[in-house]
């Protein structure tokens, strides 16, 4: 269990990060997956949520950290202006501090009254990257309110992250539509303009439309999520586990491989659908006689192959 947590905690935190169109080194999916393993400890706070701003961005050089002091949007750009083609504009940046303060507040007084966590989750998590109050980093940090919140469940044993990022990755068109679904909507209600830098300004009063929204969508997503997380992703991680043990335990006992080399035998087969390539065999693993090769690769079918026993988890 304690091995797959770990595999869960690093997985969860590159699916964070793959979300977001970016692929981390292992360094920085840890140090990120440190944090989430550590959602439900700090209370939610202001100053919470600027410590996981800085977290997130390694290099402060290009980014103004803290909340905004001018317009944002999320989107693309016109190629030959740079003009910006938004799916979806934040809130003014003169209403942050009112609308993260009214946000914390709710999620004390929901979690007070013992209300549903999922839901709970909802409101709070996709309420947060509606407002999307930082320049960068909104996105990691509005999953991990999912987690934060989620904590509070008990799932999962001690120490075993709820994967719920590897969860949406694989969801990842239901999840742009239910971000659409709040953010295109809203758009057309938003009077705005260009600014000299490219950016945009927002010319009416919106503060209420990232106050009071119809969560509905967010919350089934959410709820198909968990239900995916608990049914799937946790039992396939442990089950791997149970597997690689077993394949480890034959190729020390037959071979006397070292870790490093059983890790990458593995790696190597997983790529190849169960068998060694021929570059494999004539480069990393030219010591083993074809015979050898033959025994590996029938005992690896043999047991990554075999359905998933939800009754060893």
């Amino acid at each position: 269990m304690q091995r797959a947590a770990s595999f869960l905690l690093l997985k969860d935190s590159k699916a964070s990060f793959t979300i977001e169109g970016e692929n981390p080194g292992t360094n920085r999916a840890l140090r990120w997956g440190k944090a989430i393993g550590e959602a439900g400890r700090n209370p939610l706070t202001k100053v919470e949520l600027l410590r996981l701003q800085e977290i997130i961005i390694e290099s402060k050089r290009f980014t103004k950290m803290g909340c905004r002091t001018e317009g944002g949007f999320v989107g693309d750009r016109e190629r030959n202006t740079g003009e910006p083609i938004p799916d979806h504009i934040s809130a003014r940046w003169q209403d942050l501090e009112q609308l993260i303060g009214g946000l914390i507040d709710t999620y004390h007084l929901l979690d007070k009254e013992k209300f549903d966590q999922v839901l709970t989750a909802s409101v709070i998590a996709f309420g947060f990257v509606f407002i999307h109050p930082f320049s960068d980093g909104n996105g990691r940090i509005h999953r991990y309110l999912i987690h934060h919140i989620l904590a509070k469940l008990g799932i999962t044993h001690q120490g075993v992250i709820f994967s719920i990022s590897a969860s949406i990755l694989d969801k990842i068109e239901d999840y742009r539509i239910v971000l659409e679904a709040y953010s295109h909507p809203v758009l057309e209600m938003i009077e705005w303009e260009i600014t000299p830098d490219h950016n945009v300004e927002v010319l009416n009063e919106t503060i209420d439309y990232y106050r009071y929204f119809d969560a509905t969508k967010q919350a089934e997503f959410l709820f198909d999520c968990v239900l995916d997380t608990i049914i799937r992703i946790i039992p396939e991680e442990v089950s791997y586990i149970y597997k690689y043990v077993e394949f480890k335990r034959f190729l020390d006992d037959r071979f006397e491989m070292p870790d490093k080399m059983v890790s990458m035998l593995v790696r190597f087969l997983e790529q190849n659908n169960g068998t060694l390539s021929k570059r494999a065999k004539a480069k990393e693993f030219t010591l083993l006689q074809n015979n050898e090769v033959l025994e590996i690769e029938k005992t690896y079918q043999d047991i990554f192959e075999r359905p998933l026993n939800k009754h060893v988890l």
